[in-house]
Order: C-alpha cells, then structure tokens, then sequence
C-alpha cells in the first residue's frame, strides 16, 4: 500500500490530449478517470452501468434526447445506465469520471474516432 494521495492537478498536467480518460485510482472494480473535455462528443448509453461526471475546473453540459444538465466547477452528475447521452464543453474543461473497469467512452459496442484505450494509467 503506498501511502501518497493523488493530487489532481498534478496528474491533469501530465497529458493535453482531450477526450482520452487517465485512470488514477481503483476501488473495487470502479475507476476514477481523469478527462480533459472541450467541444462536442458522440451521442452514446452504457447498457449495464451508471456513469458519474465530476467537474474539477469549467463548465460541462450532458445533453440528453429530452433535455440537458449544466454541470459547474464543483459539481456531478450520475447519468444512469441506459439513457443516452452526449457531453459537450464550448471550453477545455477538467473531468473525474467513476465508472466500472473496462466502459468505452463511447459507449458499448460503439468504436470511432472518439473512442479512447482502456486502462491508460498516469
């Protein structure tokens, strides 16, 4: 057991590419990801699991087929399993996501441009 806290801006100023969750910790069989965000993402759900967006620095909007959450510096959300959804920042914003080991960023079984390698540790 190491006995160091992981501080986040730290390990945010370690990478500038956008769009691509670091893991930074575990517990059990859930990741804490940090993310770098800015402009639109892809509309996508995770069938099996909630996913929660944490914001440490911007401002995030999660859009949804039926409306929208405006997400500030201090602030989450839970997006519950199943419903579709689509991050968006008009400006760089710094994410936590919790969510289980091995959930595509876009979602499941959908593989583009956007979607990012699992299990980047920083």
């Amino acid at each position: 057991m190491q006995n160091k806290s992981i501080n986040f801006a730290d390990k945010l100023s370690l990478f500038a590419e956008q769009w691509s969750p670091k893991v930074v910790a575990e517990m059990n069989d859930y990741q804490f990801k940090l993310v770098k965000l800015e402009g639109d993402f892809v509309w996508h759900d995770h069938q099996d699991t909630d996913e929660t967006f944490i914001v440490l620095k911007g401002s995030l909007r999660i859009d949804f087929r039926d409306g929208y959450v405006n997400l500030s510096e201090g602030e989450m959300y839970v997006v519950p399993k199943g419903v579709e959804h689509k991050p968006y920042a008009e400006n760089e914003v710094e994410v936590m996501l919790i969510e289980p080991k091995g959930v595509l960023n876009t979602g499941d079984g959908e593989i583009n441009e956007r979607t990012a390698t699992n299990d980047v540790w920083i």
